[in-house]
């Protein structure tokens, strides 16, 4: 495929972890992916250069998610390289916790502007300018089903972007634009393994009946699925990805 011919699929926060996986993912399936990142330009450039070096189709390009006027941009960037965008993955997010009771007004605003005013951000462009027949795949977590102290703004971000999901997937009728979002569990990449006692790992990834705590290739296999044409007929769903867990 040529980058002219093949599908474009946005990845917000795709400089690594399972954003960076997911964009690997799309890129093999065919494919041109657009690398979004908050900061990390030096992350980004190297995973766009190991998709071109692998045969596939990348574009980097910075935008903080919670800034409409620069997710604005990105879409345009797209459109203006590749014609349009046919797949979103709103992977963008961040992850503090703290109890409700000790929870400061900046960790507060900062959550909710990222997970939630950055996936809304892109979801809103998505649904004015999306070709028809694409996939809008948006990220929850399975904190949303165990409910788990010091959780509690984080869950309450992706539970409303679980929300957005269900009914954006009815708003968008005659279009043949599926609205779905992955809910991971425990995954080891660095953000979730970092500042947990190997004890505590190890008691997360007994969790689930599989045993294992889920690697990012696990969730980027999901979002190939909803993403490609098998994916289909799902629409208005959460796919929780977590070993059975929850």
């Amino acid at each position: 495929m040529t980058a002219h011919t093949s599908k474009v699929a946005i990845v917000t926060g795709a400089s690594r972890g399972i954003g960076a996986a997911v964009a690997e993912r799309l890129a093999r399936d065919g494919f041109t992916v657009v690398i979004n990142y908050a900061g990390d330009a030096a992350s980004a450039e190297a995973l766009a250069h190991k998709i071109e070096a692998a045969g596939g189709h990348a574009l980097t390009a910075q935008a903080d998610v919670a800034d409409p006027a620069a997710v604005r941009r990105m879409f345009d960037a797209a459109e203006t390289a590749f014609g349009g965008v046919d797949v979103l993955v709103n992977n963008a997010g961040i992850m503090q916790l703290a109890p409700v009771a000790d929870t400061d007004d900046d960790l507060f605003d900062r959550t909710i502007a990222i997970n939630l005013k950055g996936s809304f951000n892109a979801m809103r462009e998505a649904g004015k300018r999306m070709r028809d027949g694409g996939r809008i795949i948006n990220f929850s977590t399975s904190i949303v089903g165990t409910l788990l102290p010091t959780y509690g703004v984080y869950a309450a971000t992706k539970a409303a972007v679980e929300a957005m999901t269900h009914i954006m997937s009815k708003e968008l009728r005659g279009r043949s634009i599926t609205v779905n979002a992955v809910a991971p569990g425990p995954t080891a990449t660095d953000l979730f393994l970092k500042g947990k006692t190997p004890e505590l790992i190890d008691h997360l990834a007994k969790m689930a009946p599989l045993e294992r705590l889920g690697l990012p290739d696990d969730i980027a296999n999901v979002v190939s699925f909803l993403a490609g044409t098998d994916g289909g007929w799902i629409n208005g769903q959460v796919l929780r990805a977590n070993g059975g867990m929850v």
